[in-house]
C-alpha cells in the first residue's frame, strides 16, 4: 500500500451536502456536513453516505480505459452475483466454508495440471491476494530451502536472489523485507530483461534462487526460462551448485499454456521448483486473487506450512494474510469452469490480435518506433521515432488523458535510462471497436504535437505514474 499523508489543516474540510440527499430534513441534513479526516459525530442515512461517495469517486478514471493496469476491469454479470454472494466468506475459515475450500483446491489441481506439474496431485500450492504476495511466499521458500542446505554458514553468510532488473517491485521488497541481496542483471541495448548467462555469473553459494519473468512489465517480452535453466544446468556441472529457478508468471503463466503451447517455461523444466500467477490479471478475475505452487512437497519446507486448529478443523496454511474474502477464488473457479481450455484459448488470442493490430496501426503513423508488438503478452512498448523532437511520450500520455485514455509513459531502468516509451495493455474487455477509437484519438492528437516548439513535460517524475 503506498503511505498516505494526512490532512495538512487540522481537522481537514468538510463535503457539502446536497439537500436532495437528505431524506427527512434536508435542511438538517445539509447544515450537518460530515468532516472528511475524522469520523461524523453521528449517523446519516445510508442513501445519503452512498451518495457522497460515489460523487466523489466520479472523478475517478474509466477502469475500463486504463490502459496501464494488468488488472481485470470486466467480468461477466454471473461472476459478480457470485461473488456478492460469497464476498462474506473467510477463505481462512475453512472448516466452516469447505466447498469454497475445496473450489480453491481444485483450482491449484487445475493449474498444476496446466503448468505440466510432474505429478499434479503431488503438486502444492495455495490461493493468494495476488501475485505480490505469491512471490513473497515463494521467496521465502527458496530462502529456507537455502538455509536448510547451509546450515553450518548461515546466518553468518548473507543470501542473494538474482533477478532481471526489469522486474516487478514486489521482489524488490521480498529482498528488503527477508534481508536478501538482490543481485540484478541489467539491461544492455536492445534487450530489455535478463541475460541468461549473465545471471548464471552472478550465482554463487549465497544464491538462494534466480527469478525468471514470463512476461515483463516493462515491454510485455517473455524471458528466456529455458535457456536460463540451461545456464545453471551448465553451471552445475562446472561449479557443483545447484540453483533452483522461480517463473514470476503473473502475467504469461495464464497466456502461454493456451497461445505457446511449444514453449517450455514451466515444470517441464526441472530446474523450476515454483511459479506463481495473478488469478486477477490474465487469469481473469477482478482483484485481487493471486497463486503459488510449487512442483512438490519438497519444494515446500514443511516448517513454513502453520498447522493451526481454528474454528474446529485443523488447518494447514501458508499465507500472509490471514482473513481475506473466499469471492475470489470462488470467480477463479467460476472462471476456469466457463471457459476452459479452448475458452481461455479464444479470449487470449483475441487480447494478442488486438494488441498485435494496435501496434502495428502505431507503427504505420510514422512518428513511433515500437520496442515489442504484443506477439507475447498482448502488450507492446514504442517510442518517438529518433527525427521527432517537438514532443515526446510524456506529452503523448498527458494529451490522451484528455480523451480520457491511461496510457502510461516512463522511463527504461539502469543502462537504459536514455529510453522513454508508452506502454500500451491490452486486456480482455479492450475491443478491436476500443483499439481503433484510441488509435484514432492518437492520430488526430498528432498535428498538434508536432507544432509544438519542444517538448513540454518539465517534470517527467511526477508526468504520469509506472502501473504494473
Amino acid at each position: 500500500m503506498p503511505l498516505n499523508e494526512g490532512p495538512r489543516r487540522p481537522g481537514g474540510h468538510r463535503l457539502s451536502v446536497n439537500p436532495f440527499y437528505g431524506p427527512a430534513n434536508p435542511v438538517g441534513d445539509m447544515a450537518e456536513a460530515p468532516p472528511t479526516h475524522r469520523l461524523p459525530d453521528r449517523p446519516m442515512a445510508p442513501a445519503t453516505a452512498h451518495q457522497l461517495v460515489r460523487d466523489e469517486l466520479m472523478l475517478d478514471g474509466n477502469a475500463r480505459l486504463n490502459l496501464a493496469t494488468f488488472v481485470t476491469t470486466w467480468m461477466e454479470p454471473e461472476a459478480g452475483v457470485l461473488m456478492a454472494e460469497c464476498r462474506d466468506k473467510n477463505m481462512i475459515d475453512k472448516d466452516e466454508y469447505p466447498r469454497t475450500a475445496e473450489l480453491e483446491r481444485r483450482c491449484v489441481a487445475m493449474l498444476a495440471d496446466l503448468w505440466h506439474a510432474p505429478d499434479p496431485a503431488a503438486a502444492v500450492g495455495c490461493s493468494t491476494t495476488g501475485s505480490s504476495e505469491a512471490c513473497m511466499l515463494a521467496g521465502m521458500a527458496l530462502k529456507r530451502r537455502w538455509a536448510r542446505r547451509n546450515a553450518d554458514r548461515y546466518p553468518g553468510a548473507r543470501p542473494n536472489l538474482v533477478m532481471g532488473v526489469n522486474v516487478q517491485v514486489c521482489w524488490e521488497k521480498f529482498c528488503t523485507f527477508w534481508e536478501v541481496e538482490a543481485r540484478l542483471v541489467p539491461m544492455e541495448g536492445d534487450r530489455f530483461h535478463l541475460d541468461p548467462q549473465a545471471a548464471a555469473e552472478l550465482c554463487d553459494e549465497n544464491t538462494i534462487g534466480v527469478v525468471g519473468i514470463l512476461g515483463s512489465t516493462f515491454d510485455g517480452s517473455y524471458e528466456p526460462v529455458a535457456e536460463l535453466c540451461a545456464a545453471l544446468d551448465a553451471l552445475r556441472e562446472r561449479t557443483g551448485l545447484d540453483i533452483p529457478v522461480h517463473v514470476d508468471g503473473a502475467s504469461g503463466a495464464m497466456g502461454a499454456p493456451f497461445l505457446d503451447e511449444d514453449l517450455v517455461w514451466d515444470f517441464r523444466l526441472p530446474r523450476v521448483a515454483s511459479i506463481n500467477t495473478s488469478g486477477h490479471k490474465y487469469g481473469l478475475v477482478y482483484p485481487g486473487v493471486g497463486w503459488a505452487l510449487w512442483r512438490d512437497a519438497e519444494a515446500l519446507p514443511e516448517e513454513l506450512v502453520f498447522r493451526v486448529n481454528y474454528l474446529g478443523g485443523d488447518m494447514p496454511t501458508f499465507a500472509l494474510n490471514f482473513s481475506r474474502p473466499g469471492a475470489q477464488v470462488v470467480a477463479q473457479y467460476y472462471t476456469f469452469l466457463r471457459l476452459g481450455r479452448d475458452g481461455y484459448r479464444a479470449v487470449q488470442q483475441a487480447a494478442r490480435d488486438v494488441a498485435t493490430g494496435l501496434a502495428a496501426r502505431v507503427e504505420a503513423l510514422g512518428d513511433f518506433r515500437l520496442l515489442t508488438r504484443g506477439d507475447q503478452l498482448p502488450v507492446f512498448a514504442f517510442t518517438t521515432a529518433p527525427d521527432v523532437t517537438a514532443y515526446d511520450v510524456f506529452d503523448v500520455s498527458r494529451r490522451l488523458r484528455e480523451s480520457g485514455w491511461l496510457v502510461p509513459a516512463y522511463t527504461f531502468p539502469p543502462h537504459r535510462e536514455d529510453l522513454s516509451v508508452l506502454r500500451v495493455v491490452c486486456r480482455n474487455g479492450f475491443s478491436a471497436d476500443l483499439a481503433d477509437l484510441l488509435a484514432q484519438d492518437l492520430e488526430r492528437l498528432l498535428p498538434e504535437l508536432r507544432r509544438q516548439p519542444r517538448p513540454l513535460t518539465r517534470d517527467k517524475d511526477a508526468a504520469t505514474g509506472f502501473h504494473h
